[in-house]
């Protein structure tokens, strides 16, 4: 493993100018793949399993596979902040350069979800079950048997571990960012398990055959975001006083956005059974991992991080200094944080286009 860098506080604020935010890239295309029989690693089998996809560029350039967080989609990868630092002309993931693919997966967007008809009777989907579905769309639907570079945020850096201990051939590259190289256990399952435990306790919940969104969907949402999503420096700053703190629970409740109850705690609890340590020796692939100091559900003075590391052939850790302006777990979606270390990986990757 190579040294573990933090850049310096200074120089993790600005903004290069080769990597200014810029959304000119081409217009994301979408599309569906139908699986037919797809079984889970429950050993369920759902008879037809929707794989949605958006795919920005030329079909004949490099592959890059990119996944959401948890609660989001393939078009929570389009957000200025991250796309409009990546995808652009001269940006780390131009799109002129590379074959953009973002996936919705199971649970998500608009592949196959509880709330299509099923509820509570669809699989109990994993990490595992994206990632072959995933696979299955690029090999069957796609033609595509090698990636150049699997990358993903959150969640999405949670399946690119997956991707890279469970198909370690299938790529020249991986970049897991916010998620770090352990399983899944510690207050970041916790927290997760109170979310999933509290709207589940609900009596609206009715087994999930609820009438209505059960209520404490909204409370625990919330609650989980400002917990691991905001900073402390930047907490602090916003809720200085006791009124002031109230004032910002008050509008993040109001304004909470949830989804559907089923779809949202299937997609907490697939993380479940995470843990990619026993496989990370097996790991081919070069690795960037991308992380920040303020994350609150992946702690960077873990000792996780630099024991676990150290099992991978050639991997890198490049972490964002917290500041009154870092958001958490959510500071490494600013793709502005990072994207010369990205710009420098990709370029020493293996059959990197000039």
């Amino acid at each position: 493993m190579k040294a573990i860098r933090c850049a310096a506080l200074a120089a993790s604020l600005a903004v290069s100018p080769a990597f200014a935010q810029d959304a000119s890239y081409p217009e994301p295309e979408r599309g569906t793949y139908v699986i037919e029989n797809f079984e889970f690693e429950t050993g369920e089998v759902l008879p037809e399993m929707n794989v949605s996809y958006l795919t920005i560029g030329d079909p004949a350039n490099p592959p890059v596979l990119i996944t959401h967080g948890t609660t989001g989609q393939a078009q929570s990868m389009l957000g200025d902040a991250f796309a409009g630092n990546l995808y652009g002309p001269g940006q780390p993931l131009d799109a002129s350069k590379y074959y953009l693919i973002l996936v919705d997966a199971i649970g998500a967007g608009q592949s196959s979800k509880p709330s299509d008809g099923l509820r509570a009777d669809f699989p109990e989907q994993t990490l595992m079950d994206m990632v072959n579905a995933q696979k299955m769309l690029l090999e069957d639907h796609m033609g595509i048997d090698r990636l150049h570079v699997k990358i993903g945020f959150s969640m999405g850096g949670m399946l690119t571990w997956t991707w890279l201990t469970e198909y370690p051939d299938f790529m020249d590259g991986g970049v897991p960012i916010a998620s770090l190289p352990g399983p899944m256990a510690g207050r970041n399952w916790m927290m997760r398990r109170m979310v999933i435990d509290a709207v589940r306790d609900d009596p609206a919940w009715m087994e999930g055959n609820y009438e209505e969104q059960p209520p404490m969907l909204r409370y625990m949402s919330a609650w989980f975001g400002i917990a691991t999503s905001n900073g402390n420096l930047r907490l602090q700053e916003i809720g200085a006083t006791r009124a002031d703190a109230d004032a910002f629970v008050d509008e993040r409740k109001a304004q909470q956005k949830v989804g559907d109850a089923n779809d949202v705690m299937y997609m907490w609890n697939a993380s479940r059974n995470f843990d990619p340590t026993p496989k990370l020796g097996d790991i081919t692939a070069d690795v960037l991992v991308l992380l920040s100091q303020d994350d609150e559900r992946n702690p960077v003075e873990l000792p996780m991080l630099e024991e676990n590391m150290a099992k991978i052939p050639n991997a890198e850790v490049y972490i964002v200094p917290e500041d009154a302006e870092t958001r958490g777990h959510g500071t490494t979606y600013k793709a502005s944080y990072y994207a010369d270390v990205l710009a420098e990986f990709m370029a020493g990757l293996p059959n990197a286009p000039e």
